[in-house]
């Protein structure tokens, strides 16, 4: 049956029809909808790991059992992932495991523009790259079959326009193999230094004949136009190169892009007159092209970084561009802000009242960086604000600690901020850390985490007590807010800079978008009251603006926080 799909729900409609039996993944954007679409089939174990390399070695565990696994996760996740990846290519697999990276070129969504092929060359793992969600899905099936065929995982890379863009997908039936029933096998598996200088010789040969395999395979294919010009290319760039050029031009388009075919690509150079490689961010296909003794066009006129187009494409390679508008151009910029009644922003507003330097995580919290509260000073990656602190305030010799601290989410603590913790109970630094707890996976769209009880399928199941938890770290002072009132934050926060000693502070509140939260009737502002003072602006919520040198409330952002109303020395923001 032939459906519109958007790539990631094709990407779990292959995973379905291959007969996988076992899906783990940590959210992060653009890979988030796989998981979730998995999970609505009743057939597959779908969770959510505490994070990437804990979701990897799950698969790799479901594998060991003889079942065909899954783990998915954004181009920053493979690299909390990369531990068990680059062994699991030692010791191969028994069921077959696929791995998804989501790519995010022009970082719509991440910290930085990672190519993820450089982990499948370095790792010496085949990685395929769907260009649209029938490929998604047939790409799947077929790399099921690549891993128990090679005895490798086989990562899959997406990228954020094959993630959410939609095309139609022929489905099929479910088809589940027979279990390979599981035998012991030491030499195979256990990656001690005599097993695995062993493997290494059996990884290169492997490598070898997918190489071999690439020519022939079912991934890869030419389609022939003029000669004139050749196009190297795949992944959304294919769909860019077939928008501009049709069929005037040769297309070699590449879905398996580790390793890279040779004899194919000499074979398709030596027909045209010249040759063009168009791949987003790093020119892996271009420097492998070149290896092979080739001339040809790529970064030399193309862009390093951020996502290609249409229009770039032909511009770069003297087509005539139509007239046309981009967004920024048509629309009014709206910067990005915490959403009206966020609960991280009364305790946001009290760090920067505080003047306190802010070393900041991975998660919607980090918006606390942005006027007017202007509230975190540094975000690396996750997990890093509370290992950050313990080193900062080392390095200062104490003389940072009463105006310093860390911030973190409740899902990120989990996933991979409570090593931190353990290293500043264990080497006693003064650090303070506030968790934020909001009671969900907030940013890449409310997906559940062992803090909030409640499985991907929103049945209970174990919870973590982050104050038993941080207690049990070696963390004595363990203190418990509400970020909605100001004064109890304040002095919260007062006193645990105060101490000498290692000390959490728990936000607590959740996402006001949570659709069990029952939010309070929306403000009003008394007009006779209000003079104009501003105060309230100062909390960056985009429920209030001021038109006419008074304070206006839009009724429909507002949730009735009143964290605003602590602001307002004359009593002119009231609860309606």
């Amino acid at each position: 049956m032939k459906q519109l799909m958007l790539g990631n729900k094709a990407f779990a409609r292959g995973l379905y029809e291959a007969g996988c039996m076992v899906v783990s993944s940590y959210p992060g954007t653009p890979s988030t909808e796989v998981t979730e679409e998995a999970a609505k089939y009743d057939e597959i174990y779908c969770e959510w790991a505490p994070n990437e390399k804990v979701a990897m070695e799950v698969a790799f565990g479901a594998s060991l059992a003889g079942r065909r696994s899954f783990c998915g996760m954004k181009h920053v996740g493979l690299n909390v992932a990369a531990d068990p990846l680059y062994t699991a290519s030692y010791t191969g697999v028994r069921g077959g495991m696929i791995i998804c990276v989501a790519d995010d070129p022009g970082m719509h969504s991440s910290q930085n523009e990672q190519d993820s092929r450089h982990h499948a060359i370095a790792s010496k793992v085949p990685m395929l790259e769907p260009a649209d969600s029938a490929e998604a899905c047939a790409f799947a099936k077929l790399a099921y079959e690549l891993s128990e065929q090679y005895d490798t995982p086989v990562i899959i890379k997406m990228c954020t326009r094959v993630a959410h863009s939609q095309s139609v997908v022929d489905t099929a039936e479910r088809i589940v193999p027979e279990p390979i029933p599981y035998e012991k096998n030491p030499a195979k598996y256990i990656m001690a230094p005599a097993n695995a200088i062993k493997k290494h010789p059996q990884v290169e040969e492997r490598m070898r004949k997918l190489a071999e395999y690439a020519d022939n395979c079912p991934f890869n294919r030419v389609e022939m136009g003029d000669t004139k010009l050749g196009i190297i290319t795949s992944s959304t760039c294919y769909q860019y190169v077939k928008e501009v050029f049709g069929d005037s031009a040769c297309v070699l388009k590449l879905g398996m892009v580790n390793p890279l075919p040779r004899n194919l690509i000499l074979d398709f150079a030596a027909k045209v007159d010249k040759l063009v490689i168009i791949e987003e961010l790093d020119p892996i296909i271009e420097n492998h092209c070149k290896q092979l003794g080739l001339s040809v066009s790529g970064k030399d006129i193309l862009p390093m970084e951020g996502e290609f187009s249409q229009n770039l494409i032909a511009e770069k390679l003297g087509v005539a561009v139509p007239a046309y508008q981009t967004l920024d151009e048509q629309m009014p910029g709206r910067p990005p802000v915490m959403c009206a009644g966020c609960p991280h922003r009364g305790l946001f507003y009290t760090l920067s009242q505080n003047k306190c330097t802010v070393l900041g995580d991975i998660g919607c919290y980090t918006l606390g960086s942005a006027q007017p509260l202007n509230a975190i000073d540094m975000v690396l990656c996750m997990g890093a604000s509370v290992s950050s602190i313990h080193g900062f305030n080392k390095a200062t010799a104490g003389q940072c600690e009463g105006k310093t601290v860390a911030v973190i989410g409740d899902s990120t603590f989990v996933h991979s901020g409570m090593t931190g913790l353990a290293n500043i109970a264990y080497n006693q630094s003064n650090s303070t850390v506030i968790i934020l707890d909001n009671s969900i996976t907030g940013m890449t769209g409310h997906q559940q985490n062992p803090t909030t009880g409640y499985n991907i399928k929103g049945d209970p199941a174990g919870k973590i007590d982050l104050e038993a938890l941080c207690r049990a770290m070696g963390i004595n002072r363990v203190t418990v807010v509400d970020p909605y009132n100001l004064a109890e934050c304040d002095r919260v926060l007062k006193e645990e800079l105060s101490v000498h000693e290692p000390s959490v502070i728990i936000s607590r509140r959740p996402c006001v978008l949570l659709k069990y939260v029952k939010t309070a009737p929306p403000l009003k502002v008394d007009c006779e009251k209000c003079i104009g003072c501003k105060s309230c602006m100062r909390l960056g919520c985009p429920a209030i603006s001021v038109k006419d040198k008074k304070a206006v409330i839009d009724t429909t952002l507002c949730v009735g926080c009143g964290v605003c109303s602590q602001l307002c020395k004359f009593g002119a923001l009231q609860q309606g």
